[in-house]
Order: structure tokens, then sequence, then C-alpha cells
């Protein structure tokens, strides 16, 4: 899931930036979304426990480096791609001196549209190229796990978090499982409203007695949805 969230008060930009933007995720098989904000530091708080990858367009002049500064310094947001489209050459220098990790700063005076394609192409070669961890911070702590080595992730009753397991331990990971599996890659699948299953990690389904059979030994019994079962007899043949 890629999230754009695009800065500009000139209408006729904003429609330009969503134009390039959907002309190049023509070309992708991914999903995301397109949402507008302004410089107000509670939308960018909503957005820190929101786990994707996300792309700010930034083409309003005002506040423009503080609202980068906050992303980065106090959210401490380095993985977000942000691209910066200005007329100012007193904020190209200013943004150039503030070593804030942009992806480009563009001019809007020159052929900005076709520069700008070129930049959502450059985020989305980062995007197809993140390592296969699943990387979050919980409780300020920062967790880089392995995805290979994730068995399955349980949806905890009554809480608003997950459960992850691998074979030496168990993590937890805020928000429900909707959010979680959008983290993850083909090789994970969502069972049912409370369970992820590695597949990899699956030996046998027994379809019948409705029990996975984990590559540990370990059984997982009855937790496999009807209306699931036969999409995960499905992907497991075609592994």
């Amino acid at each position: 899931m890629i999230d754009f969230i695009i800065h500009e008060e000139n209408l006729l930009y904003s429609c330009n930036y969503l134009d390039a933007i959907e002309q190049v995720l023509m070309n992708y098989d991914v999903e995301y979304d397109i949402t507008y904000y302004d410089n107000n530091k509670n939308n960018y708080r909503k957005l820190e426990n929101k786990h994707s990858f996300k792309v700010f367009l930034f083409g309003s002049e005002n506040n423009v480096l503080n609202s980068i500064k906050y992303i980065r310094e106090e959210l401490d947001d380095w993985q977000s791609m942000i691209i910066v489209l200005t007329n100012s050459e007193q904020l190209k220098y200013k943004l150039l001196d503030s070593r804030l990790l942009l992806v480009d700063i563009i001019d809007k005076s020159t052929n900005y549209l076709s520069r700008l394609k070129s930049d959502l192409q450059i985020c989305l070669k980062n995007y197809d190229k993140r390592p296969n961890k699943l990387k979050y911070t919980y409780k300020k702590i920062i967790y880089n796990i392995d995805l290979y080595k994730i068995l399955y992730i349980e949806k905890e009753q009554d809480n608003k978090r997950c459960i992850i397991y691998t074979n030496e331990s168990k993590y937890y990971i805020q928000g429900n499982l909707v959010i979680v599996e959008k983290l993850l890659d083909k090789r994970f699948i969502k069972v049912s409203r409370s369970y992820i299953i590695n597949l990899e990690q699956v030996s046998s389904y027994d379809n019948k007695k409705n029990i996975i059979n984990l590559k540990n030994n370990k059984k997982l019994i009855g937790i496999v949805s009807r209306n699931n079962k036969k999409t995960l007899q499905r992907r497991l043949r075609k592994i």
C-alpha cells in the first residue's frame, strides 16, 4: 500500500500532480491512496501509526521546511519519500542546506510534470526494493523481523494490537490485521479475521478437519474461516 500525501493550495497544480501519479501507477500492480493535507501537525501525527509506504508531495510553500523537519525529526520518519515543488529560490537553498533526505526539489517554472513522473518512478523503485523484513516501532522500540521467520500473526482479542509468532519468540505490533497485512508480501495470506499465515511455513493443510500443520510441527486448529478454505488450498498448491 502506498499513501500519496499532497500539500498544494493551487487547484491546477493539485490536479496535475494527481494525473502524474495515476499515469505512473498505471504500470504498477499496487494499491494506493491519495490524500490532500494542509501543514497541520495533527495530520502528520495521524499518519504516524499508519503502516504504509508514504510519498509526500509539497507544492505549497507555506511552512514547508518546518513540516518536513517535523516528519523527519519529530516523527523520526526517514523512510518516506519527499518531493518538493517550488518557485522560490530561497526555499530551494534552505532545503538543500537542511539535509532532510529529499528525493528531489523541482522548479515549477520548468517542465515540472516530466520531472515529477521521473521522481515518482524512483519512489516506486524504492517501494519495490524494500527489504524482506517487517520493520516497525512499538512502545519506542524498533523491530526488524525477517519475513521468512514469521510463522503466523494473530489478532489479540480485546486489544488494538497483533502478536507475531516466530520459532524463537513472539512480538507485538500496534494495529489490526488489515493494517499489518499491508506490510507483508505475497507469501502471507489472511485466513480469517484473527489470523494471517506464512504459506512458506505450512507443511500441510487438512481441509476436512481444518488443521494447519506448520513445519515446526505446531498445529493451528480451526482458524481458517469457511470462505477462505479454498483460497488457502489454491495458494498452497502454487508454492
